[in-house]
């Protein structure tokens, strides 16, 4: 650091030649201004610096190469422009960030400067520079890594500046993201066009008529939607509109809500064709001591007009948000280990390293236990409750995965969009905490979303047929998990999603003795969240205007040329890849007569003997264990138990059951292990090597899919492991 200095300062060895200013673009001063077309900016970004006739390495299976193009750094990206491309950004997508050679800047996990002569340096803003970089590497956290050349014909000091922007933009958007607010504020005011969609539209879930929508398609009439949210006087966490049973008052809810964590009650999430009701809720209010009124308003709530109620203990046999956070830690280093080293994803020790990560054991925990409920839901008329400490993150998985297992509809991209909609984006779960976009706040970061996608893709490859939505598709949704740009993903709530700039809001506040009171919040924004006026500056786009980012032909991509339309309508057979479900009988029928509550918790089913058991805000669990579920891979051999129930599944109701034990879960290379040769490189192919390398991975599945046809269709289901 220079004395006297400023933390983000910069020490070159030797002085920078003046570069001729140019009268006419004060944005071109001090860099040489470069030959063709320049980088076409996004509406609110603009160009900080950019460094001409840079390399950029193309990793590939026979050694790789070299492409020379225009290095620039923006406040909202790093950007590769190719020597000869028109331009990164197609004038039919305005926000395309698709490209292999965009890297947002909330996407940048670790900088790193090469030089020959002295050792690799990490970049911050903060960081003093003793050298001119040879090499510049970006390490993101969607797994790729970009690699960056500089000549050495004078072209020195445009290398050391770039880095040095590149650097410095990041920290700024770590320290308070000002210029990516900014930015993001111009675009949200800005007009935005876009290919016309030819893909149905996705429920946001945004109005009433949206619910209506899909409790009509559910159809059921036992169920009504609520408003009682709709000013966010009862949650701010939840959605604005609730399903809750049809006879329920809406100043019922109110007396409910209070003996839940959050206030988060149990309302539907789906409604089975069979007559089972799949509920989610936060767990029982530690210090709730409820009234009589108010316990039979909550007995209401969870047992929803049926005789049996299954409380799901959520994080019982799932990883814990910080576990999740540390697996994905261990599998982000191993694989950027293959990126820099020659060692392959088949090499022992790495193999060894993987396992010991335990991502993959936590993507089968949860298959498993989505599996178990799924089958619950499928046997008879009944109400399951997912229950978790504050319903936002191990509840919106499970409740997505069951529904995707049950629901055909889900399976379709129109629907699946739905879910994640429904189920996480007005559900609450925290995106903004959780993926941690601009890096303030590692404490709460975790990656829940993405291990959900994971087992969609493990479902996608035991199921080719199954889904209308392929692996590309998936892919494009995890790599905009790292870019700002879209409403979906940037906050925590529909509340803070939706708020205008205000600072006030009256908030109502339940109590056994005074009744409801109206309160004046003044403090409404989490500790790292940005300011209500900052939030409610720019009004951005969805995630799911995918014609913003992709062009007719990418999107075609997303589509599954296999996928059988109807496909779980003709035949009341399961699809059964797992055998590991516990065969319940008569085991559940109701002692009292009336009705019977059951805890599945790690692996089994158990009575309750009471209802609710407040004071301590977790279940009874002191009766006795009295149907084990196996846990070991020789168990998924034997023939599926508990088929009975099954038998007398509706045409609706196709069940898909995945294998998860052992090799059947494996691992998302083209996701997780996009920097090594070895691996197909991004969404789409860009070049020749690389059409060439999606040929031979569609011939091996088209291969795969003829040899499972060639057994006849009692192999269709399952994928045999490689």
């Amino acid at each position: 650091m220079l004395p006297g200095g400023s933390r983000h300062s910069f020490q070159v060895l030797q002085p920078e030649p003046a570069a001729p200013k140019d009268p006419k673009s004060p944005k071109m001063s001090g860099r040489r201004k470069r030959d063709g077309p320049a980088l076409q900016c996004i509406p609110g970004e603009h160009i900080q610096e950019e460094a001409p006739q840079v390399r950029k390495s193309v990793p590939s299976r026979d050694g790789g190469g070299y492409v020379s193009g225009t290095l620039y750094c923006t406040n909202l990206r790093v950007v590769f422009l190719p020597d000869g491309s028109a331009n990164t950004v197609d004038s039919s997508c305005p926000l395309a960030m698709s490209s292999e050679n965009d890297v947002a800047l909330s996407c940048i996990r670790r900088l790193v400067a090469v030089n020959s002569f002295t050792k690799a340096k990490v970049l911050t803003g903060a960081s003093t520079l003793k050298f001119i970089p040879e090499e510049l590497v970006l390490y993101c956290r969607d797994f790729r890594v970009l690699r960056f050349h500089f000549h050495e014909s004078g072209l020195e000091p445009l290398a050391f500046r770039v880095t040095k922007a590149i650097a410095q933009a990041q920290e700024s958007s770590r320290r308070g993201h000002g210029l990516e607010s900014a930015a993001l504020r111009n675009l949200g005011h800005s007009p935005l066009k876009k290919e016309e969609e030819e893909d149905p539209p996705t429920l946001l879930f945004e109005t009433p008529r949206d619910w209506e929508k899909e409790l009509r398609r559910l159809g059921v009439a036992s169920w009504r939607v609520s408003p009682v949210n709709e000013r966010f006087d009862m949650s701010t966490s939840l959605p604005k509109y609730l399903w809750v049973p049809s006879g329920f008052l809406d100043n019922e809810l109110k007396r409910a809500c209070v003996h839940f964590n959050g206030r988060r009650i149990p309302r539907l999430c789906w409604h089975h064709p069979g007559g089972s009701d799949l509920l989610r809720a936060a767990s029982f209010h530690a210090d709730s001591d409820p009234e009589k009124e108010d316990m039979r308003c909550v007995e209401t709530l969870m047992l929803a007009g049926h005789p049996q109620c299954v409380i799901v203990e959520t994080g019982a046999d799932l990883p814990s948000p910080a576990e999740i956070q540390q697996a994905h830690l261990k599998l982000w280093g191993l694989s950027l280990s293959l990126a820099d080293s020659f060692v392959g994803p088949t090499d022992e020790k790495w193999l060894s390293s993987l396992e010991g990560a335990r991502w993959l054991d936590y993507v089968r925990a949860c298959l498993r236990k989505a599996s178990e409920v799924a089958v619950l839901l499928a046997e008879k008329s009944r109400s399951l409750i997912l229950q978790e400490t504050d319903d936002r993150d191990l509840n919106c998985l499970l409740a997505s995965l069951v529904q995707v297992l049950s629901d055909p509809y889900a399976r379709t991209l129109a629907g699946f969009q739905g879910l994640v909609q429904r189920e996480w984006v007005t559900a609450g779960h925290a995106f903004q905490q959780r993926l941690n976009l601009w890096q303030k706040n590692e404490r709460d970061e975790s990656p829940v979303f993405l291990l959900f996608l994971d087992c969609i893709w493990q479902l996608l490859q035991q199921f080719p047929r199954s889904f209308e939505f392929t692996e590309a598709y998936l892919l494009a949704l995890h790599d905009s998990t790292y870019i700002p740009l879209w409403s979906t993903l940037r906050f925590n709530c529909q509340w803070e999603r939706g708020r205008n700039s205000q600072h006030r809001f009256l908030n109502q506040l339940y109590t056994p003795v005074n009744g409801w009171r109206e309160t004046l919040c003044l403090e409404i924004l989490p500790k790292d969240g940005c300011s209500a006026k900052e939030a409610a500056g720019a009004s951005l786009p969805s995630l799911w205007d995918w014609g913003l980012r992709y062009g007719l032909q990418q999107r075609a991509q997303f589509r599954n040329p296999g996928y059988q339309h109807g496909s779980g309508t003709s035949t009341s057979r399961p699809v059964q890849n797992g055998n590991f479900l516990p065969q319940t009988g008569n085991k559940m029928e109701n002692p009292r007569g009336n009705w019977a509550v059951f805890l599945l918790s790690k692996g089994s089913l158990s009575l309750q003997t009471q209802l609710f058991p407040w004071k301590n805000g977790s279940l009874s669990k002191k009766v006795s264990r009295w149907a084990q579920l196996s846990e070991g891979p020789g168990d998924q051999n034997k023939p599926l138990r508990g088929q009975s129930g099954l038998r007398h599944l509706p045409p609706e109701g196709l069940l898909l059951l995945p294998l998860h034990a052992g090799p059947f879960v494996r691992l998302w290379k083209r996701c997780y292990l996009r920097g090594s040769p070895e691996v197909q490189v991004g969404l789409f192919a860009s070049s020749i090597a690389g059409l060439t390398e999606e040929l031979h991975l569609l011939q091996e599945r088209l291969s795969s899919w003829q040899a499972r046809e060639a057994h006849g269709p009692a192999t269709e289901n399952g994928r045999e492991p490689h």
